[in-house]
């Protein structure tokens, strides 16, 4: 039989034919898969979103993944409500989802959720539903169980908060300074002679609040507001208990679901010696002054005292508001903290230049500098300006007679023979413009703007303690220190450790020789009948110390200004147990006797 030939143009047609059928199903398919399915989404995106949207606490977002059915079953107020007030009431964060599994037969994702609240962890499995609405995408059915499983609409999420007790603060021998009741009130046992030291526990602020977020504060927490209460917060404070519980209709608890116990704070104890801190207040009670009572061996800081003062316990009761107007409107500023701040130190920094001038070597202690009378000046260059002081002595004018007589002029002389420059390197050198390290701030002592001496007479007024000169007490007991120490400034610290040893701040502040001259000329300025300090003698105790009436005026010539008084000394024994230095400022000592007024009540502190 004979074949038929296809023509080609048939071919071409059967070809055109094909191309065009695989174009119509090539689109179909393209219909079918990007534009049908374009908008199509999974279950498990669906609810990934709405975790991401619980994480940033944006309700109204996760309200729209929801279904019309839930929509229609649960007005959206009721839902934001719900929502917000269940996971912020617990604080919930770092929500996560893990182990997705979708089971297609019964149209249901399992899965395991994991969140962080202020009771701990919270981890469970879960189950969810959606519906494929008209728009091909997935939608989530809620109910409450979606935020716990055994949630019913009609139960509720409760916190539950237990508070510990908030850790006690010690005296050296254990003695309570400051204590929490059994009804959870904070105590004060000595009043005000601890007040400025301990501080005081108020309600937090809002402020406080927000810069404490994290650490599992609340609207009803106590937090320490000054002194101690607030160097030692963070260990001070009590750990809360807090339970995260269902509970049914009947408002019976029926699952908790995250638990934690209250803690108790921890308890401080510190280097002070309660029966010296109590009996320096008693001291100075009455008067607006401070005293700062150290051991110049270890460092130990045995009494810090400012007054006048307030009562710690008065800020527990309350106050009215005539009684807080009253005591913030007191001329003499019971709130203030006087041995945080720097104050012009006068002739009690005379002990300060000497040990600088012999450990620099220009100065020697046996060097007689000669007469001057009871006034002086270097040179006509300083105008009308003249160096004064008190009285005028028999003898040659040397260190020992200089501090024993407290000679203004002498240690003008000596801080122009130590010059500008060398001064200003020796004081940067023992602390001088330079945060101390210690728990409870301290301003920092200052001897001239930009620690430069802006004249010669500044310098010179500078050797006496006057000038621009202003010193933290605190400061001044440390360097002071030095003089026990063989010229070592001893690091002040106030938590009690039993087995602590000395540690330096600043070593090598001072030549031992020269510390070792400067401690005994000023044991004769207690001891020698012509002293200053003579007044504060005890028989069987050998102290040394310096007075000091620091001049608060505007000018040499000015009457009206008022008079600081200080009186600084230590024991000098070889005993280790036996060591005590006080700093001592008394305000307005003016028409008072000076610096003397001090004597007799340092003298009843070292008694």
């Amino acid at each position: 039989m004979e074949k038929k030939r296809i023509s080609t143009k048939t071919i071409v047609i059967i070809v055109i034919s094909i191309v065009l059928l695989l174009a119509l199903i090539g689109g179909g398919v393209y219909w079918y898969i990007f534009v049908l399915n374009a908008d199509k989404n999974s279950p498990e995106e669906v609810l990934t979103q709405y975790v991401s949207y619980i994480n940033e606490k944006d309700f109204e977002s996760m309200y729209t993944l929801l279904s019309d059915s839930t929509k229609a079953r649960v007005e959206k107020q009721t839902y934001l409500d719900r929502n917000s007030n269940i996971y912020n009431g617990i604080e919930a964060t770092n929500v996560t989802i893990s182990d997705l599994s979708y089971d297609k037969e019964n149209k249901q994702l399992f899965y395991t959720m994991s969140m962080n609240t202020m009771a701990g962890n919270i981890t469970f499995t879960n189950k969810a539903t959606f519906d494929r609405q008209d728009d091909n995408k997935y939608y989530l059915n809620w109910y409450s169980q979606l935020i716990f499983p055994d949630l019913q609409s009609d139960y509720k999420v409760r916190v539950s908060t237990t508070q510990g007790k908030r850790g006690s603060i010690l005296a050296r021998d254990g003695t309570a300074l400051a204590i929490t009741g059994d009804d959870g009130t904070r105590q004060y046992p000595y009043g005000k002679a601890t007040s400025h030291l301990l501080g005081y526990v108020r309600s937090i602020s809002a402020e406080e609040l927000e810069a404490n977020a994290g650490k599992g504060y609340t609207e009803s927490s106590i937090i320490g507001k000054t002194g101690l209460e607030k160097v030692y917060e963070d260990r001070l404070r009590p750990g809360t208990g807090c339970e995260i519980y269902i509970t049914n209709s009947s408002g019976n608890k029926i699952e908790t679901l995250a638990k934690t116990e209250a803690t108790d704070g921890e308890d401080i104890t510190t280097t002070i010696d309660i029966r010296l801190q109590d009996k320096i207040y008693k001291q100075l009670d009455g008067d607006n002054g401070l005293s700062v009572a150290i051991n110049p061996k270890t460092g130990e800081v045995l009494a810090l005292v400012s007054t006048p003062t307030y009562n710690s316990n008065d800020f527990i009761k309350g106050f009215s508001d005539e009684e807080w107007n009253k005591l913030n409107s007191d001329t003499n500023n019971p709130m203030l903290v006087r041995y945080q701040n720097t104050y012009v130190p006068g002739s009690s920094f005379k002990p300060i230049t000497a040990a600088i001038g012999l450990t620099t070597g220009k100065m020697s202690a046996d060097e007689d500098y000669g007469p001057s009378g009871l006034s002086w000046q270097n040179n006509s260059s300083w105008g009308n300006y003249r160096v004064t002081t008190l009285q005028t002595y028999s003898g040659p004018a040397n260190l020992r007679n200089a501090l024993i007589y407290s000679d203004n002029i002498y240690f003008a002389k000596s801080a122009l023979k130590i010059g500008a420059d060398t001064f200003a390197q020796q004081l940067l050198k023992i602390g001088f413009d330079t945060e101390m390290p210690f728990a409870i701030n301290m301003d920092k002592s200052q001897f001239a703007e930009n620690n430069t001496f802006a004249s010669e007479v500044q310098l010179a007024d500078t050797g006496y303690g006057q000038g621009k000169l202003l010193v933290n007490p605190l400061h001044v007991a440390a360097i002071y220190s030095a003089f026990v120490n063989e010229g070592n400034i001893v690091k002040p610290y106030i938590e009690y450790n039993e087995n602590a040893t000395a540690e330096y701040w600043i070593e090598g502040a001072f030549s031992k020789e020269a510390a070792e001259t400067v401690r005994d000329d000023m044991i004769q300025t207690i001891e020698n009948a012509n002293g200053t300090g003579h007044e504060a003698k005890i028989d069987g105790v050998t102290l040394a110390g310096k007075t000091g009436t620091a001049e608060i005026k505007a000018s040499q010539d000015d009457d009206s200004g008022t008079e600081l008084g200080w009186f600084n000394a230590f024991k000098v024994s070889d005993n280790p147990n036996d060591q005590l230095l006080i700093v001592n400022m008394i305000e307005d000592v003016k028409d008072r006797g000076g610096s003397h007024y001090l004597l007799p009540k340092v003298k009843a502190m070292f008694e």
